[in-house]
């Protein structure tokens, strides 16, 4: 896994383990009604998973993007040693 990567990674592991740690704190700090907790919860979950789906879009583009422009050296360097 190159360095982007693993920094990628990192960043998801790190807002994760933070949305967890939230919610956890939030419930147990300010308890609620059975059902208006539930839907505080389905409104968070709903927005972490937005914000998961804009960042795994983010983290494609840029793999794509390294991708692309590896491949691009890639065939740069074999026409300097077909030449």
């Amino acid at each position: 896994m190159s360095t982007k990567g693993r920094e990628a990674a990192k960043i998801a592991a790190i807002i994760g383990g933070g949305a967890v740690v939230g919610a956890a704190l939030g419930l147990l700090l300010a308890p609620k009604a059975g059902a208006e907790t539930r839907r505080d919860v389905a409104r968070y979950a709903k927005r972490a998973q937005l914000q998961a789906t804009r960042f795994g879009r983010s983290v494609k583009t840029g793999v794509s993007s390294v991708v692309e422009r590896s491949r691009a050296l890639v065939k740069k360097d074999d026409h300097k040693e077909a030449a």
